[in-house]
């Protein structure tokens, strides 16, 4: 993958980032699974379940960090293309749309 800047961010080609999505996907969804069955057990926000919700969502937003993309939101990640990001969000199927760094997630345009 391509190295971006001197801050150290990391950018992607389009197809960089789609063959990195699968790997995302799998993990988002995994997270995702995890924060509904902890939640569906009822406890009320301030109980140790509170705490495991957290936990998850975190080691989740550090796992997608760690591959590159940047988490932007809980089940959303973005991946930096040098002029803006590609941006997916949670359960998207694919790739589809594109914003620029300054609209960001409101300014999200349908890739062709």
């Amino acid at each position: 993958m391509s190295q971006g800047d001197v801050s150290g961010k990391r950018t992607f080609s389009y197809g960089e980032a789609r063959a990195l999505l699968p790997r995302v996907r799998t993990l988002t969804d995994e997270a995702y699974q995890k924060v509904q069955a902890i939640e569906s057990a009822g406890t009320p926000p301030e109980a140790p379940g509170q705490a495991e919700v957290d936990r998850a969502v975190s080691e989740w937003a550090r796992t997608i960090m760690e591959l590159g993309p940047e988490v932007k939101g809980l089940w959303l990640v973005d991946f930096d293309n040098g002029s803006g990001y590609y941006c997916w969000r949670y359960p998207e199927e694919d790739l589809l749309y594109f914003h620029s760094y300054e609209e960001g997630f409101r300014g999200r345009m349908r890739i062709q």
